[in-house]
């Protein structure tokens, strides 16, 4: 894989980013940095990350190491027209001129005799007398005016201008210049054949034609006895011949750019002097800590990179400690004591982890970005993105993600596990929390890359999951509670489920200081005699009169049409099962609540058991998402980013949780959905889930049904198309029907006149057909939003690059 070392596994890539196993051993606060083993100035394969060049780009742009394309499509080729009004101009021209030198122009020696005087010639021809010098010169002059008139009209009738702004003009430096510098050879070989060893064909007339002139219009010789006048005549040729080239090589902004670099890369493949420093900007020097007059910390975390004890996720973390201090000075301080009792090991995640086991994905933490694939160069795909990567990060994140494909086309492996592994990556360096939710035996990597592992349905899963989100109000409870056991049901309203769940949940908090558990709340639902006898009971002092008043309420509505006990109930019997005996509460005292991500840069991931509990395993993950939304939008602390991931959303989103989504993005939060088919969600919530998320993915193989609304949410475009219609032309002089027979003879087409028309039309930037049918395997179209609003159009991205 084609990486910059900071993704892979340790070990795996050629120069690979070091990450020790254990933490290193802390920095002495009073003894000098380690002795490096590289030579000062060398950087390690970290500090080579830390210092490469992020150029600003465009939303989704993959910025480590970034080039912008060049602004012209100087790949295109020459078009078939252009190459041959080239040739047969080209032809036409040495044609003319070979009848030039034989003289057998018509009308030649007339036209020369009119501006010169007759006696330098024998009368009646062109044949200079021999006592004249005037005769040849004024011949050579004719050739050198000639020759310049029949280059500039030939070049015209051929469109040679744009030939060569095709070879070299829309061409980048330094090809460009190094193409116009041949150009420019070519021609003074025939300008100043005698200037080049083992050259012997006649120069053209365009030196002599000029010498000859400065002659006829001095009277003489006696001119060029001055050496500065005749080498100064000589640079003149020169530099007339090479200006054309040097300003379509633009040789002057090539010199400004080459010489604006930094001494280091124009010398790059000079080896460096042994004692000579890193740059002080590079930010392997930590130019920002020493700019703050921090120069003994940023020795010692330049230290800790360049001896390889620092990898990418510790450089990120010590960074946004840096950024956390400000400027308040008690802040700075300690940062400085912390850095300097604990160096790279300073601020380091709760886990104790300082890496995950493994990578599987490209990442650039500086930034935090994670690489999905490379954008196709291809007509559709803005010029600017065509070949460049494409990366995702917590900006677009948190505007939410929507991906659809069927089984086998990779949102798992190319996108899912990515996205998780980005995430879990930025929670150590304490930014973001990260919750995923799959089935059993989904690659989302190994339980060791997790701070909590529910594995929901196994007896040898060390966490349970809190039903209630670890919240002690009975109405947000019974909100989210409705939403994941009746939100898909169309027969069910479900706020009055909450409102059943209430009644029951707000009385047994009241009576026992917690919520039940799935059996104890199935019989309250179910309304056995039994379980209403004991809560009313537990509720018989005064000061429960008004939860008594709530119960009595559930009692008399048991048992009417609009009831939603029942269906309630029948879906807590999906969890209600022998393999769920241990969980929910019902056999661990302390269960994995989803409001602690809210809180702590947590990496979570939820198993389903999808193999022989499905129902209950959607069940499971529409509970998710509705505590999640629960819990985001309650918090009060929103510095670090929280993402919920679900590999298969199948059947989880709900009118209430499509509302929750859309205001994630306000609190710093956001989810990613992935589905199969869009008929995995309700028609009446498909517009309104399209129309919320702000990042769009449709993978190959989708179905037209699925493209139609990919199409509909990402509208159309005006684009402008050209219409060229060819009218044939016909001639009425015998010269031009000569003309045009000969361009026949050699072109093998008709004269024709091209009747261009250029409309501006609106069209759908991706119809649902070409969704269906022109996204190659291996491919997606993504377009992306972020949270400041800026979106980047649906993009043809190829996954495997």
């Amino acid at each position: 894989m084609d990486s910059d070392g900071t993704q892979d596994a340790y070990g795996a890539h050629a120069t690979p980013v070091p990450r020790p196993a254990h933490a290193p051993p802390p920095v002495p606060p009073a003894g000098l940095p380690p002795v490096p083993r590289r030579p000062p100035g060398a950087l390690s394969a970290v500090g080579d990350w830390l210092s490469a060049p992020r150029p600003k780009a465009g939303l989704g742009i993959w910025r480590f190491r970034h080039v912008p394309p060049p602004a012209g499509d100087g790949k295109r080729r020459m078009d078939g027209a252009l190459v041959t009004g080239v040739v047969i101009s080209l032809v036409i021209g040495l044609f003319l001129w070979s009848l030039w030198r034989e003289a057998a122009i018509p009308y030649q020696g007339p036209v020369i005799r009119l501006f010169v005087q007759g006696e330098w010639f024998y009368p009646g021809t062109l044949s200079p007398r021999e006592n004249m010098w005037q005769g040849p010169e004024a011949l050579t002059a004719a050739s050198g005016v000639f020759l310049a008139l029949l280059v500039y009209g030939v070049g015209r009738l051929g469109n040679w201008a744009e030939a060569l702004r095709h070879l070299i003009g829309r061409r980048e430096q330094p090809s460009r210049a190094l193409r116009a510098a041949a150009g420019a050879l070519i021609v003074l070989l025939f300008v100043w054949p005698e200037a080049f060893p083992g050259v012997t064909w006649e120069p053209l007339p365009i030196a002599t034609g000029v010498m000859s002139l400065t002659a006829l219009f001095s009277g003489g010789y006696e001119i060029f006895e001055n050496e500065i006048v005749t080498y100064g005549l000589y640079v003149l040729i020169t530099a007339a011949v090479l200006w054309p080239f040097a300003k379509l090589g633009d040789w002057l902004g090539f010199l400004r750019t080459w010489l604006a670099r930094p001494r280091r890369s124009r010398t790059a493949l000079a080896p460096s002097p042994p004692n000579s420093p890193a740059p002080v900007a590079s930010r392997a020097q930590w130019p920002e800590l020493r700019g703050a007059g921090r120069d003994k910390v940023a020795d010692v975390l330049s230290a800790a990179v360049l001896s390889g004890q620092m990898n990418d996720v510790d450089c990120v973390r010590v960074r946004r400690a840096w950024s956390t201090a400000g400027e308040n000075p008690a802040l700075r301080d300690a940062f400085d004591d912390t850095v300097l009792r604990q160096g790279g090991a300073a601020w380091i995640h709760p886990s104790g982890s300082r890496d995950l086991p493994s990578r599987t994905a490209t990442h650039d933490l500086l930034v935090g970005q994670v690489r999905i694939g490379r954008c196709v160069s291809e007509d559709r795909n803005p010029a600017g993105s065509r070949g460049a990567g494409i990366a995702l990060e917590p900006a677009a994140l948190g505007t939410s993600l929507l991906a659809v494909g069927p089984s086998g086309v990779g949102k798992t492996e190319r996108l899912v596990r990515p996205i998780v592994e980005s995430l879990s990556l930025q929670a150590l360096t304490g930014q973001c929390a990260v919750v995923a939710v799959c089935a059993f035996g989904t690659s989302l990597g190994s339980d060791d890359g997790y701070d909590v592992v529910v594995k929901i349905g196994d007896p040898a899963s060390v966490h349970d999951f809190d039903l209630y989100a670890g919240t002690s109000d009975p109405d947000e409870a019974a909100s989210f509670l409705a939403e994941g056991l009746v939100g898909d049901l169309d027969a069910v309203d479900s706020r009055r489920a909450a409102t059943t769940l209430a009644q029951v949940l707000g009385p047994y908090w009241t009576a026992y200081g917690r919520f039940p558990s799935v059996p104890a709340l199935r019989e309250l639902l179910e309304g056995v005699p039994s379980a209403l006898s004991a809560l009313r009971d537990a509720l018989r002092l005064d000061d429960h009169a008004v939860m008594r008043r709530e119960l009595d309420a559930r009692v008399r509505q048991q048992g009417s049409a609009a009831d939603p006990g029942p269906a309630l109930a029948d879906r807590l019997a999906l969890l209600d099962r022998p393999a769920f005996a241990e969980f929910f509460g019902s056999g661990s005292e302390s269960p994995f609540s989803l409001r602690a991500v809210v809180h702590h840069p947590m990496r979570v991931r939820i198993d389903l058991p999808e193999r022989g509990h499905g129902e209950a395993s959607r069940l499971i993950a529409r509970l998710v998402l509705a505590q999640f939304n629960s819990v985001v939008h309650s918090r009060s602390d929103r510095e670090h980013f929280v993402c919920l991931v679900l590999d298969d959303a199948t059947r989880t989103v709900t009118q209430e949780t499509v509302q929750g989504i859309q205001r994630l993005r306000s609190v710093n939060a956001g989810v990613v959905l992935a589905l199969r088919t869009v008929s995995d969600v309700p028609e009446a919530l498909q517009g309104p889930l399209y129309a919320t998320v702000g990042c769009r993915m449709a993978f190959s193989g989708v179905t037209t049904w699925d493209g139609r609304r990919f199409a509909e949410a990402w509208g159309t475009s005006w684009i402008e198309t050209r219409e060229v219609a060819q009218h044939a032309v016909f001639a009425d002089q015998p010269l031009t029907r000569a003309l045009h027979a000969f361009r026949k003879f050699v072109t093998g087409k008709a004269v024709t006149r091209d009747a261009v028309t250029v409309r501006q039309v609106e069209r759908e930037r991706w119809s649902a057909s070409e969704l269906a049918h022109g996204v190659p395997a291996g491919h997606a179209v993504l377009s992306l939003t972020d949270v400041r609003g800026e979106h980047a159009p649906p993009l043809l991205v190829d996954l495997r690059g």
